[in-house]
């Protein structure tokens, strides 16, 4: 009966997956250098967001108010300062799960907020501003965008990604599938030239301990052969 694999083997074959279901492993290690820069920029902008629309309902603005408010040198009313604090709790959660999810979250709102710097900016000045934009607050919806993007992006895009990258095995699952097969032959290589030393290192002890019997039998024997003449002179 064939024994089961191990499940840490198991698992490690799962992660290769055919051409077309490449899929990356959602849950990065806690402790994975990306994993913690993709948290960092979700806790920092999170923070910032959080904090900038909890002073924005705190001095009760009107919801849409168009003439809006002075908080933290950004313009603010009821609607912008509400959907900073649920931007930057969405943030918080991706930070609180990590991973690609933290990373492709980053991304998705980095790329909502450079969009909005520029629809915002072409509605400044007009009936429609109804977040109360003003040139400030484009500027900063630029700069985080950009920060998002940044931290989103890290160790995901670019031409020279290591090849222990998470994304870069993603993109080369036939490179990384021959890379393991040739690690694994290259184990039970190992593992047979040590076993085939070990055991020439027990049959080289076993075989001087026969020698050294051999020896010690011969010496009695010789013992033996002396006496006996040593009796047979004596009785002549």
């Amino acid at each position: 009966m064939a024994a089961s694999p191990s499940p840490a083997r198991a698992a490690h074959h799962r992660r290769v997956l055919p051409r077309g279901r490449r899929v990356l492993d959602e849950h990065m290690p806690v402790h994975h250098k990306l994993s913690r820069v993709y948290r960092l920029g979700s806790a920092l902008v999170g923070v910032i967001l959080t904090f900038f629309g909890v002073l924005g309902l705190t001095d009760n603005i009107g919801f849409f108010d168009t003439g809006g408010d002075q908080v933290g040198g950004l313009s603010t009313n009821g609607a912008l300062s509400v959907l900073s604090v649920v931007v930057g709790l969405l943030l918080f959660a991706g930070m609180v799960r990590g991973g690609n999810f933290a990373s492709s979250l980053n991304i998705t709102f980095g790329g909502l907020f450079l969009l909005s710097g520029f629809v915002n900016l072409a509605l400044l000045e007009t009936s429609f501003n109804m977040l109360a934009f003003e040139l400030q607050n484009v500027l900063f919806s630029f700069v985080v965008g950009l920060l998002l993007l940044v931290f989103g992006m890290y160790g995901r895009v670019g031409s020279a990604l290591p090849h222990d990258n998470p994304y870069w095995q993603q993109r080369h699952v036939d490179e990384v599938a021959r890379a393991r097969r040739e690690h694994d032959r290259n184990e039970q290589r190992t593992r047979a030239r040590l076993r085939g030393e070990e055991l020439r290192r027990r049959a080289s002890l076993f075989g001087s301990g026969e020698d050294g019997g051999a020896a010690d039998d011969g010496d009695e024997g010789d013992g033996l052969d002396a006496d006996g003449d040593g009796g047979q002179q004596g009785d002549r």
